[in-house]
Formats: C-alpha cells, structure tokens, sequence
C-alpha cells in the first residue's frame, strides 16, 4: 500500500487508510492502488470545494465498487471475507458456488 498523501481531505485519507486494513486489499496490485490514490485525490478535492457535484460523486462511488469496497460490490463478484479468528487478519475466499462455477 502507497502512503496516502497527508494533505487530502480528512474523509478522503481515512478512506483510503482503511483500504490497506480491508480485506480486499490482499487482491490489490499496483495499478488499484494507483486508482485508489487517484479516487481519494478527488474525494478530497470535492470534500474541501464545499459544493456538492452529484456527478463526481457518482463516479467516485463507480471507482469504488471496481475497488471492492462495498460489501455489495463484493458479493455480486462472489467474494467473501472471512475471519478465521480475532486474533487473525482478514483472509480473502471465493464463494463455494463460485469455486464450483469454475470447476
């Protein structure tokens, strides 16, 4: 995971730390970071213009389902997290149907 950059938005950069303690993040390359970083650099940018444009937000939320973020986003790709225990990170498993699917 890049450093966020300090100067974003308070939402923005707890959005984007809290990529890298997810689960998802385990799926992460390189360039989904990079989209990640470029995401939280318009959240940011939209947070502190103090005006509302529901057309960013819109795609803000779009890059963010590609990002897995969402719960939602995660099932309707069939991806699961799962906690083997408290004491253990976040592990990330495909869904049975969909370990069958590709048998």
């Amino acid at each position: 995971m890049p450093d966020p950059d300090l100067t974003w938005h308070p939402v923005a950069l707890e959005w984007f730390r809290s990529l890298g303690e997810s689960g998802q993040a385990t799926l992460y390359e390189r360039s989904d970071w990079a989209t990640a970083r470029y995401v939280a650099e318009a959240m940011s940018r939209s947070l502190v213009a103090g005006r509302f444009s529901g057309q960013l937000f819109a795609a803000i939320m779009a890059a963010s389902t590609e990002l897995l973020v969402t719960v939602g986003a995660r099932r309707r790709l069939r991806v699961e997290l799962e906690r083997e225990s408290t004491d253990e990170p976040v592990a990330v498993a495909i869904m049975a149907s969909y370990r069958a699917d590709a048998s």
